[in-house]
Parts: structure tokens; C-alpha cells; sequence
């Protein structure tokens, strides 16, 4: 396969009362009643702009850890892939997203390798949510969300029964996990979705993304994009008009199925992602 993608556990090619007292001027019972009324109220509100799934690729129970996109591994800026809309409620759109975080706390690998139970870091990503243009390309930017989230570190490493990877690598846990998903959530507020779009993942690295931090590395370097793999079957809810594709921006040509047609814009790449498209899930509201 022609993409940078990292598994679970190695990288491979690239890598959820009565009475009637008073109570002002209404008697008790009647403000009971009020009260019964005003709660049934809220509940049909409640109800009325509650969340709908609408597109789901996130397996069920979440996984330890699963196939990723590795940005600074591929010298990668943006990753996502093309969606189709399960009904017609599209409004004020949440986007949630699967990370895979290879990093451990102290920034060591092998069996130096040690994160304290619960340590974070915080980096902010970006979604952004385009139209879908003529021949399946980028289109016009619909909605674009910078969020800082705290992202896991990976667990330490489980020495007693884990080996150590070509990588470097000494797993996590009785799966020898190499890395540890976590979602992360966008709230789109505004914004109305269209029955297909392009759904992407961007963030800096020390050396790749649109504005590279060169360093201190914190975490950032070792943090992946999931990836829903082949066994685990397509979306729940929703499809995936180009099973086949995705759309990145990268730097190197590795990173593509037709890395040469291009390099370093962000593009459709077509014919080695069958099966591998992002994790990411998106509930709405119809009002």
C-alpha cells in the first residue's frame, strides 16, 4: 500500500405534595402542574434538537489503538476524506474525530519508555469542511475549527510482555498497543452541512503542517490521525462516496497512492485507500 499509515501495534510500510397552600397567587397543586407542563415543554424542546447521527466511522467499543496517519512520519499538513450524509438534518454539525497518540511522557521509547496515569498535552487541530468541487476536488471552505485539546500520552511500556519493534517501540498493555486512541470533539455552531463533504484534519508539527513549530516536540510528533481499517467494516451510519480515496497535503510523494501527481497541495489521491478512511464521526440537529 502506497500511504503512510501506522497500526496499532508497529508501523507497516509507513508506518464513546398536595394541599392548597399558596405559593404566591397559585395554589400548590396548580403550580404543580405548571411545573409538570413547563418540564414536559422542555423535554419536547429537548427532543426536538436532539442530536442525529448522520455519518459514523468510529468502530464500537473504541478500540486501544487503531491504524493511523502519521503527519510528521509522512511530512504531512492535512488528512480527510470525502462523506455522504446519512437523512436530511444537517444543522449545527459535531464532529468528532480519532486520534492515535504514540507518545509517551518523558518522550523516551523502548523500555525507557514512562507516562504517569492520566498525563496529557495540549496541541490545537484543526477541521475543516469543505464543499465538494468539480471531479471530486476541494471546493469552497464551508466551515474551518482550531480547538486545543489535552491528548493522552500513550501508557508506559509493558516490559514483562511486549518486545521491542523495529521502531523502537515496546507496546502498551497485554495488546502491546504501540499508541492510544482518544476522540476529540469540534462543535460547528452555524453552520449547515450539505449532503456530501469533504471532512480534513490539520496540525503543526516540529517539522510539517502549514506553519511547522520546530520544536520543543511535546507530544505533537508522535500524534496520528486513526484510521478505520478493512476487518472493521465501513461507516455504521452514512458512506463513503470514494472508498478508494482520500485527501491529503503532503510533502512527500510516498504518502500517496499517485504521489506523482502531485506533491504539497491538499488533493484527492485515489486507488490505495480502500477500507482506510478516517475515523470520524458527525451528529446534527434539524434546528
Amino acid at each position: 500500500m502506497g500511504n503512510g499509515l501506522a497500526t496499532p501495534h508497529g508501523v507497516v510500510g509507513l508506518t464513546m405534595e398536595n394541599g392548597d397552600n399558596m405559593i404566591g397567587r397559585i395554589p400548590a397543586r396548580a403550580a404543580k402542574l405548571v411545573v409538570a407542563l413547563l418540564a414536559m415543554s422542555a423535554a419536547s424542546a429537548a427532543t426536538a434538537s436532539a442530536s442525529t447521527s448522520i455519518y459514523d466511522n468510529i468502530p464500537m467499543p473504541l478500540p486501544g489503538n487503531m491504524v493511523s496517519m502519521a503527519f510528521e512520519a509522512t511530512s504531512t499538513s492535512e488528512f480527510g476524506a470525502q462523506v455522504e450524509f446519512a437523512g436530511t438534518v444537517r444543522k449545527n454539525p459535531t464532529v468528532t474525530v480519532t486520534m492515535s497518540s504514540w507518545a509517551c511522557q518523558n518522550l523516551k521509547g523502548g523500555a525507557a519508555c514512562l507516562t504517569a496515569s492520566g498525563a496529557t498535552f495540549e496541541w490545537p487541530i484543526t477541521l475543516n469542511v469543505y464543499a465538494v468541487g468539480a471531479g471530486n476536488a476541494p471546493g469552497a471552505l464551508l466551515a474551518t475549527q482550531t480547538t486545543t485539546f489535552k491528548i493522552p500520552y500513550r501508557p508506559s511500556a509493558n516490559t514483562k510482555k511486549c518486545s521491542l519493534t523495529a521502531e523502537g517501540v515496546i507496546g502498551w498493555g497485554k495488546e502491546c498497543y504501540s499508541g492510544k486512541t482518544h476522540n476529540i470533539t469540534f462543535h460547528l455552531s452555524g453552520v449547515t452541512l450539505p449532503a456530501k463533504a469533504i471532512l480534513a484534519i490539520a496540525y503543526n508539527t516540529s517539522d510539517y503542517g502549514y506553519a511547522p513549530t520546530h520544536g520543543p516536540d511535546i507530544g505533537q510528533d508522535s500524534m496520528n490521525v486513526a484510521v478505520r481499517e478493512p476487518a472493521e467494516g465501513g461507516p455504521s451510519v452514512g458512506s463513503d462516496p470514494l472508498p478508494s480515496g482520500a485527501y491529503l497535503n503532503s510533502l512527500w510523494s510516498g504518502a500517496y497512492c499517485e504521489g506523482a501527481l502531485g506533491t504539497g497541495t491538499f488533493r484527492l489521491d485515489e486507488g490505495c485507500w480502500t477500507g482506510y478512511q478516517p475515523a470520524i464521526a458527525v451528529k446534527a440537529v434539524k434546528g
